[in-house]
């Protein structure tokens, strides 16, 4: 057992630090250390001990042993897009190990489908190094120019192509990690079969940093597409667009790879706060759907227009915009993206990230409005998300005559009524973001006990000291 004892405070922790790796890479509590604390969500804003930005493995590998000896909490960071407080302090007493600095792609094999990045690869940077060989990484989200392929895995992140890609579990072929007593897992595997015991890779992503630090990964690469054919599609109510779904899947298929339901406030608010500077929409629509289809080698064009004349002829569809140009197509996922960032301009609100299957969303969105709306009258339903496998990001903005402020003590009362409607419907409170500290006590209420359990033990063996991310995830 560590020695709690032994335990360095204050300014000590820092000399520790500097003694471990270059100095210019420890970040002492103050103004230069905002950066990595300060949440998207505003929801938590605790110091650290200090911050380290190592730039190797056997730099980290070094911290780990110290933290083990000493009884310092690590709290490994990506680009610090997280929105469940997993990715910052909790105590105020953790050391935030930042991984910015592997940031190197390692190798890109088009021919086997592969490319073994560093954790501090920026999704983006990933998506561009694929390009580079005509190849896609299609994992695809609001902030990936900001987070890191470490912080997408250790999160199991989801974004717009899961439909037809898969999360980033299913975009992973093999990880190196750093293990909580120090030791290096190393499994860059590129093989698509290996059936070879335990599936350790998939034990660490998904654990957001609880059993190990990734530090690099072998990452699945796909076809490029040649073009796509994208549309921002006019339904009366989200029953409509889970028939437009099955129009559009039984046309497409695999190649429908992205399919989003935005309701209009969406719109609104956006043109209302300069986030988009027009409309994409052909008219006005209490509903719309953002559909996309790939287009491979020898596909022919047409197949969404088609799709559409089946669902218009059906009544399914009211009206469709067809993006005409890359400028269009840009403003339609300009306006998906900004989902988010709209209903913070507006004030206040309160965010979900749930999932249920397909066809109960329709009955999610309308019983959680009517529970809502008695809960806090006037209050704005935004909600949106991943329409094709059932993750609705149900958000609350607050009501337009309410005091900014006030709408969050509302905050515990309308996750319960969400919440509830969510287990009732056999769905997840948590669909891609995880669970942080913000749904510790959560997951403690809604797990099955077993598998509670198993996940304790599993971080006791592996992490006896609680040196890696204690707090998030399952309590103690």
């Amino acid at each position: 057992m560590t020695d709690q004892n032994s335990k360095i405070e204050g300014n000590g922790i820092l000399e520790s630090l500097a003694g471990l790796i270059d100095a210019r890479d420890v970040i002492a509590p103050g103004a230069d250390m905002e950066g990595y604390i300060h949440e998207h969500r505003h929801f938590y804003h605790t110091p650290a001990a200090a911050v380290v930005t190592p730039r190797d493995i056997e730099s980290i590998q070094r911290i780990v042993k110290w933290a083990n000896e000493t009884g310092h909490a690590i709290i490994p960071q990506g680009g610090n897009t997280g929105l469940v407080g997993g990715q910052v302090p909790k105590s105020g007493q953790e050391i935030i190990l930042a991984l910015k600095h592997l940031n190197q792609v390692r190798r890109v094999d088009p021919v086997a489908g592969v490319m073994v990045c560093e954790a501090g690869v920026t999704v983006h940077e990933a998506q561009q190094a694929a390009e580079a060989v005509d190849r896609l990484y299609p994992l695809s989200l609001a902030s990936e120019g900001t987070a890191q392929i470490g912080g997408t895995l250790s999160t199991n992140a989801g974004g717009v192509n899961a439909l037809t890609y898969g999360n980033a579990r299913d975009l992973c072929f093999g990880i190196e990690a750093v293990l909580p007593d120090g030791r290096i897992y190393e499994d860059l595997s590129a093989l698509r079969k290996d059936n070879t015991g335990y599936s350790l890779r998939n034990l660490l992503i998904g654990a957001e940093g609880t059993l190990g630090i990734i530090t690099a990964a072998s990452l699945r690469l796909f076809p490029r597409p040649k073009a796509f054919e994208t549309a921002y599609i006019n339904v009366e109510d989200p029953e409509a667009a889970i028939r437009l779904h099955d129009i559009l899947k039984a046309a497409a298929g695999s190649r429908l790879t992205s399919i989003e339901l935005i309701p209009r406030i969406g719109v609104e608010l956006q043109l209302k706060h300069g986030l988009i500077d027009r409309d994409p929409a052909a008219s006005e629509s209490p509903w719309h759907v953002l559909a996309e289809i790939s287009l491979f080698g020898a596909d022919e064009p047409g197949r969404l227009m088609a799709a559409l004349e089946t669902a218009f002829e059906e009544g399914v569809v009211t009206d469709a915009a067809l993006a005409e140009n890359l400028t269009h197509r840009e403003l339609m996922w300009k306006q998906r993206e900004s989902m988010s960032e709209c209903q913070s301009r507006e004030g206040d609100a309160i965010k979900h990230d749930v999932s249920v299957p397909v066809t109960a969303v329709p009955e999610l969105i309308a019983r959680g409005d009517e529970a809502c709306e008695k809960l806090v009258p006037g209050i704005r339903s935004v909600a949106f998300g991943h329409l094709g496998d059932g993750n609705v990001h149900y958000d609350f903005v607050q009501p337009a005559a309410m005091a900014k402020g006030e709408f969050k003590a509302h905050f515990d009362a309308l996750h319960e009524v969400i919440y509830g409607i969510v287990a009732d419907l056999g769905g997840s409170f948590s669909a891609e973001h995880g669970i942080g500290q913000m749904k510790v006590g959560q997951l403690a209420r809604v797990k099955n006990p077993v598998a509670l359990d198993m996940m304790r033990q599993i971080k006791s063996v592996l992490d006896p000291n609680r040196v890696l991310n204690p707090g998030k995830v399952i309590e103690g």
